[in-house]
């Protein structure tokens, strides 16, 4: 069975845009570096030719992975009037032991970037807060195998 993707819409998007860019920009700048090492001669020691090479693969490995998540994406959508932690709601928590307080996103797994607020529904922190409401303290186990608890002060 394929995997599902779990996508915002903007991800999605974005994924969308990035196809389109390997498709019809990276693609064509690829085809041409191809010819000019070409024009170049002898192919058994042309490292322009390599390098070129080497790049084609990468673009269209590129490609496939990125069709096969869109086809097998599952947009969410983030509904405003849900007041539980769901994929695409931004949360705003309090670590229970210093006080610190975070905003982040929960995003799937393909779209978390941390140092820009989006983590993943997969992480530890991600599963511990799906589900819960506002008001609540909740109790996950981090990777490094501390116990931390946080209450969540607001969703999005």
């Amino acid at each position: 069975m394929e995997n599902t993707y779990k996508l915002t819409e903007q991800g999605f998007e974005k994924l969308k845009e990035e196809l389109t860019h390997l498709k019809d920009v990276d693609r064509k700048l690829n085809l041409e570096a191809l010819k000019e090492a070409r024009a170049q001669g002898d192919l058994t020691e042309n490292a322009d030719y390599d390098a070129a090479r080497d790049e084609q693969a990468r673009i269209e490995a590129r490609i496939k992975e990125v069709e096969n998540i869109l086809k097998h994406s599952e947009i969410i959508s983030n509904s405003n009037n849900s007041k539980t932690i769901l994929i695409g709601k931004t949360v705003k928590i309090k670590f229970v032991d210093n006080d610190l307080e975070r905003e982040f996103t929960i995003v799937g797994h393909l779209e978390a970037n941390p140092l820009q607020g989006k983590i993943s529904n997969e992480s530890p922190i991600g599963k511990a807060l799906i589900g819960h409401k506002k008001g609540q303290i909740i109790n996950y186990k981090a990777e490094t195998g501390t116990e931390i608890s946080v209450e969540i002060i607001d969703i999005k």
